[in-house]
């Protein structure tokens, strides 16, 4: 009964159109009539959900659509010639995918689902279509597209040769502001994806991130009991990803040292 109850819900949530989606200022912010919404709608395909682990889109693909993400999370990630994964960025609900696709028309990374997660499907084609039908919506969507991509290359930039202890209180910063615009609490979450997956998103060792979290636990700027992460100092964060004082400074430096 329980298993029916939950893919009932699943089931709602994919039949949920734009105009009552609560994501729909986050992914598709644009200002149109009831007429036009509707049309929007009836583009917009609601796939099946993901199952933890399940492929979106690979690496190499032809480019046919993007993706707003509804529940769930997705990374995505690409693999170097010997076999090894490396994870380029995390989406949440309200987040489009597939954004890095539209220049040369193939994706360039592997997108797979964290956990079950569901997504709306938008076949590029026809919204280029349809923005040159409604006015306003072709520059709207140049706007969040352009947004979309400065954020990614904002958190590349902001992790670039900082500290191990730096990077991981950029993300964690990073994260409670994503979900606070999307309603939810800004310092307690539940993180969707794994500390592996954090590691290997900032290039840190495995065993890195396991003594950052005891450490970032230890100064009281966070508690943590498996995913589920309180950020009890969230200015201690910022000063550090800031670059902190002089001591916190010369403190961060044992990350870097056990690389």
């Amino acid at each position: 009964m329980a298993e029916w109850k939950a893919d009932a819900v699943r089931l709602r949530l994919i039949r949920a159109t734009c105009r009552t989606c609560s994501l729909s200022d986050l992914c598709l912010p644009v200002a149109l009539e009831s007429l036009d919404v509707d049309v929007l709608d009836n583009i917009v395909q609601r796939r099946r959900p993901l199952s933890r682990g399940e492929v979106l889109y690979r690496a190499g693909a032809r480019f046919e659509a993007i993706y707003a993400v509804r529940t769930g999370a997705v990374k995505s990630m690409y693999v170097s010639e010997d076999g090894e994964e490396h994870i380029t960025a995390f989406y949440l609900p309200g987040e489009l995918v597939g954004l890095d696709a539209i220049s040369f028309g193939t994706h360039s990374s592997t997108a797979c689902a964290m956990e079950t997660t569901s997504v709306c499907e938008i076949p590029f084609k026809e919204l280029e279509d349809l923005a040159e039908q409604i006015p306003g919506l072709q520059r709207q969507l140049l706007r969040l597209m352009s947004k979309e991509i400065f954020s990614e290359q904002e958190m590349l930039h902001a992790l670039a040769r900082r500290t191990a202890e730096q990077r991981l209180a950029i993300l964690l910063i990073s994260l409670s502001d994503r979900f606070s615009r999307r309603g939810l609490s800004a310092t307690r979450c539940r993180l969707p994806m794994s500390r592996h997956d954090i590691s290997n998103y900032l290039g840190l060792a495995p065993e890195t991130m396991s003594r950052l979290f005891r450490r970032f636990i230890d100064n009281g700027w966070i508690t943590a009991a498996g995913k589920e992460i309180s950020l009890e100092d969230p200015q201690g964060l910022r000063a550090m990803a800031n670059g902190g004082t002089a001591t916190m400074q010369r403190e961060a430096g044992w990350a870097d040292r056990v690389r």
